[in-house]
């Protein structure tokens, strides 16, 4: 079910940090393989401590960040989280939780690989840029 324009997810991607030194083609190519999904009121898109690997980012509805049992954030449309898990295979560090029903689009980690393995100057770009925030989070620890 296609819920999102081609160009909306383009831009909302070009919004991600992590994705800054990508192209516009090379954006496209990108938001080709992810999924558009709806979801409830209450639905947990990922859980602190387990090892899972979706990128998201919401497009409409409002969701609850807690770590620990405790609310940390809320977000909503445009916000995105899950960059670190496509990359790293670590735990999550936090539970994110629908407050509101959302539609959102997911990037996999098996989509995110393929594409990479297809497009290696895609991932080369995505590198220099995780360098580059690594850098700048050493060397100001309020960034990281």
């Amino acid at each position: 079910m296609r819920l999102f324009r081609q160009d909306t997810k383009v831009q909302a991607l070009a919004n991600a940090p992590i994705f800054e030194g990508l192209s516009k083609k090379e954006l496209t190519q990108l938001a080709r393989v992810t999924d558009d999904v709806e979801v409830d009121a209450g639905t947990v898109l990922c859980r602190e401590g387990r090892t899972e690997n979706e990128f998201f980012v919401i497009m409409d509805g409002e969701v609850e960040v807690t770590r620990s049992g405790r609310r940390i954030e809320r977000g909503g449309g445009g916000d995105f989280f899950g960059e670190i898990a496509l990359i790293a295979d670590i735990p999550r560090t936090a539970t994110v939780t629908t407050t509101t029903p959302v539609r959102l689009f997911v990037l996999t980690g098996p989509a995110f690989w393929q594409m990479l393995d297809d497009l290696p100057a895609v991932e080369r770009k995505v590198l220099r840029t995780l360098a580059k925030r690594l850098v700048a989070a050493s060397a100001d620890p309020s960034l990281g």
